[in-house]
């Protein structure tokens, strides 16, 4: 006998854990407020997620982590002049009050508070700062190639820089929440795509 069937959507259900973890952090978000989010039960999760909390905030991590790529890639894509979608991408960070989806605010919070105290959740980070760093190295090859940018740097090195750069700036927010700050501080590092 194979057991019951799943009776919810498990890419549904993890996204509403996901909003559970961003408002509360790992540490806090009970199993109750999870299993309230998700709309199953105990039997349900511990069927779908064997490894319990952990496993489903790894699932959580990397299922945004696929969208999050998916929509600056594709927005880059579609944009006009993707440089400059790129700046206000990165520009868009200083706004400390609003941490959004499109930010990437939770992947940048998972890499700072325990990435370094789980060897899955470390793994999921590397492959997305490495997804995002191809995102960049490709755009910037092009707007080199199409005479969009003077700067004749690696763009690898370019893209690893901008990869640090967003990596960084969730640090950062940590300590200094002032928007004008910032915003300096991010203009600064953009110097380096003229």
């Amino acid at each position: 006998m194979a057991g019951r069937p799943k009776i919810f959507d498990e890419n549904q259900a993890i996204e509403k854990a996901t909003e559970v973890f961003r408002n509360k952090g790992y540490d806090t978000a009970s199993a109750d407020e999870l299993l309230n989010a998700m709309g199953i039960g105990k039997g349900s999760f511990y069927l779908a997620f064997k490894g319990g909390k952990q496993e489903l905030y790894l699932r959580s991590i990397k299922q945004f982590a696929e969208g999050f790529n998916h929509k600056i890639e594709q927005a880059i894509e579609n944009a006009d002049n993707k440089i400059e979608f790129i700046r206000r991408f990165f520009l868009s960070l200083a706004k400390t009050d609003d941490c959004s989806r499109e930010r990437g605010c939770y992947l940048g919070n998972a890499l700072v508070q325990l990435s370094e105290k789980d060897d899955d959740i470390k793994q999921v980070t590397i492959k997305l700062l490495k997804g995002l760093q191809q995102i960049f190295a490709k755009t910037i090859k092009k707007a080199q190639e199409n005479k969009q940018l003077k700067t004749q740097e690696d763009p690898e090195i370019l893209a690893w820089h901008l990869t640090n750069l967003w990596n960084g700036i969730h640090v950062t927010r940590r300590m200094e929440n002032s928007p004008e700050t910032l915003h300096s501080m991010i203009e600064l590092n953009l110097k380096l795509l003229e």
